[in-house]
């Protein structure tokens, strides 16, 4: 009954690692890199049938860097749309000013 444990994919960690990283340290780059490694290391670890661990690390680093991508394109979209409104919005008033006055 002594089994040895299967090595882990060291890409499949590289992606958790940048994973977390690009919540807190490298903002976007971060999370390319974590999607990149992640779904490299789920194709390494498919190819190896069963010889290495790690396909949850990969996972993980794929759901936090594309998390991220999607939390950082909804956030750049409102900032888009808020100073869009904005523009508008001051664009109307110096209309209407401009006609009234």
């Amino acid at each position: 009954m002594n089994a040895t444990p299967r090595p882990t994919c060291a890409t499949a960690t590289i992606s958790l690692v940048f994973g977390i990283l690009c919540w807190f340290a490298l903002p976007f780059i971060g999370a390319v890199i974590a999607v990149v490694t992640g779904h490299m290391a789920r194709s390494e670890i498919r190819r190896a049938r069963g010889a290495l661990d790690g396909d949850g690390l990969a996972v993980g680093g794929l759901v936090l860097g594309y998390l991220h991508l999607v939390v950082a394109a909804l956030a750049l979209l409102a900032i888009l749309l808020f100073f869009g409104g904005m523009v508008g919005f001051l664009a109307f008033v110096a209309a209407m000013v401009s006609h009234h006055g």
